[in-house]
């Protein structure tokens, strides 16, 4: 069995190249995860936009139906109050 023989120098170089070539994939590694990051956090706030502009128009429709119905609650207490002064005038 042959052993080949390699100098310290070869072997050096040689130990660069592989923490070079490691050092540049995490790198890459680390650069595609903080993308990635950034791409979730820019769609979470345009959910949370979309969240924030769907309750408010939910909050209008709510205050416009609220409104309607105190108009509807204002015109039977007229009308309830027209038609007791009706009772008490026939009676």
């Amino acid at each position: 069995m042959m052993i080949a023989e390699t100098s310290w120098p070869d072997a050096a170089i040689a130990m660069t190249g592989v923490l070079l070539v490691l050092a540049v994939a995490v790198a890459l590694i680390v650069s595609v995860a903080a993308t990635l990051r950034a791409r979730m956090s820019v769609q979470r706030e345009v959910a949370y936009r979309k969240l924030a502009e769907d309750s408010a128009a939910a909050q209008h429709r709510t205050a416009d139906q609220l409104e309607r119905a105190i108009a509807e609650l204002g015109e039977l207490r007229s009308r309830t109050g027209e038609i007791e002064r009706l009772i008490k005038a026939v009676e």
